[in-house]
């Protein structure tokens, strides 16, 4: 394919994509399924990396991420980004209106009303309709520029097409991450032996500070736009400027409502105190501000607050149960997690019979009993927690709650490690749970995506004795299959073949499929990446570990922990035996040329003809290296329009090449 070719077909895939993701995020249609989507998206990055010249910092391709942010820069906000003041009583609600009235000396006013929706604020800056700079609220002076991140987020325009968008402005929005999706991280952390996540709140936050964008890609965060700053107001209200930020294509939860006075305000929120419990994301509130931005402007501010605009709070759901008693469930790394069985109690729409007591410390500082009348809360958590004890209520003979010192499953003792709060069951080649847990954790789609087997196939060949280790997936037969009950002639030749074709998974994903301890998918990764080979890693000493990128002194632990062991070191000869893939593919780090070898840049603000990302894929394709911040060591500064001033006037004390878009050109050509 010639580079004409690869430009029209790259321009027809990216109007393919931006048309189903403005049907899917803007008017809730899906013309095509996910596979066929991911399809389209797979064929644009496959030409992109064939044409790295071609590719745009607005791509679609820009949602998989890939880019690593070491530190974040922090920008200072152009429009402050100031808190509300909160309340939780209508009350104060119309003590607020009075002082609105007093402020506008009876002039005629109205509110619109908003979700409060729980997540992270963010301010994305647009210029000639392209999304140039995203940064978290910070203090409401300063935030982080967390751009890269923010561009895998779907539902968040990369280039607006309208033709009444304005040169420049910003729009602020709340990110957050959907219960869905959530909970099925929570459940996958759960099926690890992981501590499963607090809430959606909180993990939406760390997402978007995370270092790998492909990681915030993964975590499928989705972004809440309510909010229009310009230098000059592009519309005279509020209302009119949200359905503005619609038709340009942002997403705006339609919930929003125009309401003439504070009595509708009221009824807006009583309408939403159970209705929001339908919605896909969590909510703690409602914002209510003045519709008119003059008056907006007349009103003015506070120290802190801007005084058009307040915060309702919903009060946390809570309700009394009693405390049945306590299981223990045993994760694939043996970590044991406690857990509260509760008599069925209606909590925000759903019953609850569970809760997570997460770990002995968490028992005793709650003093909980079996028998007690529990607190239990949902305000903002997907998991219940309990959250307090009614001692009126405790019977008389109630015994402290001892937590329990042998496994559950295998009776082995527990062991509890320095500087952790968990026990575990240190019976890794024992211990039922563990074991299927580790197989089932092997065969996951992001391991070596055996998708013709599945939880209860995994039971079932355990309790026959035919599966004690990942190893001897390999070592099945359809003789040993067949005559199993509720296996056919059909289902064990689909089982053998999923398992014969993860033989040619890449290394990374065998690695991350083993289950060793701290190493993630994206940690399998950077291992594989920087070692090329398992002979190479297991060879590794702790110094040589902890000179990988981002793996710390734990992760290092782990791996010489886990490789000192005879029976993992069988364990991997067994499975290198059986053809699995223990050395990376080299091709995939071939690049086009080394006229950039051992050469580092950072790259700072805005060029002409490529994105930033565009210029990292190009320095890494001629064997550059790129990197976040200015020292001693640097190569070259590639020096763009609005770049930070601090970095300029770094570089130039340490004497480091300055060099421009035209200036990188020529070295490259």
């Amino acid at each position: 394919m010639s580079v004409e070719e690869a430009k029209k077909e790259i321009a027809a895939l990216s109007e393919q994509i931006n048309y189903h993701n403005q049907k899917y995020y803007q008017e809730s249609v899906s013309e095509i399924s996910d596979y066929e989507f991911d399809q389209l998206l797979s064929q644009l990055i496959q030409l992109e990396t064939d044409f790295p010249q071609l590719r745009k910092s607005d791509s679609p391709s820009q949602r998989v991420g890939g880019t690593i942010t070491k530190n974040f820069e922090t920008v200072t906000h152009k429009y402050p980004m100031l808190s509300l003041g909160n309340t939780y009583s209508s009350e104060d609600l119309k003590d607020f209106d009075t002082r609105v009235n007093k402020g506008l000396e009876g002039e005629a006013y109205e509110y619109v009303c908003e979700l409060k929706f729980d997540g992270v604020a963010l301010s994305l800056t647009y210029e000639n309709g392209a999304l140039i700079r995203a940064v978290t609220r910070g203090d409401g002076t300063k935030g982080d520029d967390v751009t890269a991140n923010a561009k895998t987020i779907r539902s968040v325009p990369l280039r607006l097409t309208a033709s009444d968008v304005p040169e420049s402005f910003e729009v602020r929005g709340e990110v957050f991450m959907p219960n869905i999706v959530f909970e099925a991280l929570n459940t996958q952390k759960i099926a690890d032996g992981e501590e499963p996540l607090a809430n959606p709140r909180n993990t939406a936050s760390g997402t978007l500070k995370m270092q790998d964008s492909s990681v915030v890609a993964a975590r499928k965060l989705d972004c809440y736009l309510y909010s229009l700053m310009t230098d000059r107001n592009a519309v005279p209200t509020h209302f009119e400027a949200v359905e503005s930020l619609a038709k340009w294509g942002f997403n705006v939860s339609p919930t929003y409502k125009k309401c003439k006075g504070i009595d509708e305000v009221l009824a807006y929120i009583e309408l939403w105190e159970e209705k929001r419990h339908e919605l896909p994301v969590e909510t703690d509130g409602i914002v209510i501000k003045v519709n008119s931005l003059k008056q907006q402007s007349d009103l003015g501010f506070t120290a802190k607050n801007p005084r058009w605009a307040i915060a309702y709070k919903y009060k946390a759901e809570s309700a009394t149960t009693r405390l049945n008693g306590v299981t223990y469930q045993v994760g694939r790394t043996g970590s044991v997690t406690p857990v509260a069985e509760l008599e069925p109690v209606l909590l925000a729409g759903t019953t609850v019979k569970r809760a997570s007591l997460h770990n002995a410390n968490e028992i005793q500082r709650l003093g909980v009993r079996i028998g007690d009348q529990v607190h239990v809360e949902k305000g903002g958590e997907i998991i219940p927690k309990i959250t307090g004890v009614d001692m009126a209520f405790r019977p008389k003979d109630s015994e402290d709650l001892h937590y329990i010192e042998n496994c559950p499953e295998c009776n082995t003792a527990l062991v509890r490690y320095e500087g952790e709060a968990n026990h575990y069951c240190p019976n890794v080649d024992g211990c039922p749970p563990q074991i299927k847990g580790r197989i089932e954790h092997f065969i996951h789609r992001k391991a070596m995506d055996i998708d013709s087997m599945g939880e209860q196939t995994i039971k079932t060949l355990f309790e026959k004795g035919l599966l004690n280790n990942i190893s001897d997936l390999y070592d099945l037969k359809y003789e040993d299959l067949i005559d199993l009950e509720g296996f056919q002639d059909l289902s064990v030749k689909n089982l053998l073949k999923g398992i014969e074709a993860s033989k040619q998974v890449p290394f990374e994903q065998v690695l991350f499929g083993m289950g060793i301890r701290f190493v993630g998918k994206t940690v399998a990764e950077k291992l594989a990446i920087h070692f090329k080979s398992m002979d190479a890693l297991m060879a590794a000493d702790f110094e040589s570990l902890i000179a990988v990128p981002e793996i710390g002194d734990r992760i290092a632990e782990s791996l010489i922990q886990y490789f000192g062991k005879e029976e993992n070191q069988a364990l991997i000869q067994k499975l290198k035996s059986s053809g699995l893939h223990f050395e990376v593919d080299e091709s995939q780090f071939q690049t086009s040329s080394d006229v950039l070898g051992g050469k580092t840049f950072v790259i700072s603000g805005v060029f002409e003809k490529y994105g930033r990302d565009e210029l990292k894929s190009i320095i890494k394709d001629h064997g550059g290296k790129v990197v976040s911040s200015i020292s001693g060591k640097l190569d070259y500064l590639v020096a763009g329009d609005k770049m930070g001033p601090s970095k300029l006037e770094k570089a130039e004390k340490l004497n480091i090449n300055i060099i421009s878009e035209s200036d990188f050109e020529q070295m490259i050509n």
